[in-house]
């Protein structure tokens, strides 16, 4: 039964992703529009800071936070208890 699950999770997963990539025409992109004024484009850097230094930064903060204003006194992990038959 779980192979029967994995393989319509894999069919559908790869269904959803084919739609989405023909849903998306990026050729229309190309095509300007009336009333379009871009901007300049980002450098490298300008753009690894934004999307990938700045959200782990962010990350890091409300982790260290959650942390260190964390008041709970239990710190000891709790015993599993044993599935009877």
């Amino acid at each position: 039964m779980d192979k029967k699950n994995a393989l319509r999770a894999g069919a559908l997963a790869a269904g959803t992703t084919l739609m989405m990539l023909l849903m998306s025409s990026p050729a229309l992109a190309l095509t300007r529009d009336d009333g379009d004024d871009p901007g300049t484009g980002l450098s490298v850097i300008e753009t690894l800071g934004q999307f990938v230094l700045a959200p782990l930064a962010l990350f890091a903060v409300i982790a260290g936070l959650v942390m260190v204003l964390d008041r709970s006194k239990d710190r000891t992990p709790k015993a599993k208890a044993k599935a009877r038959a």
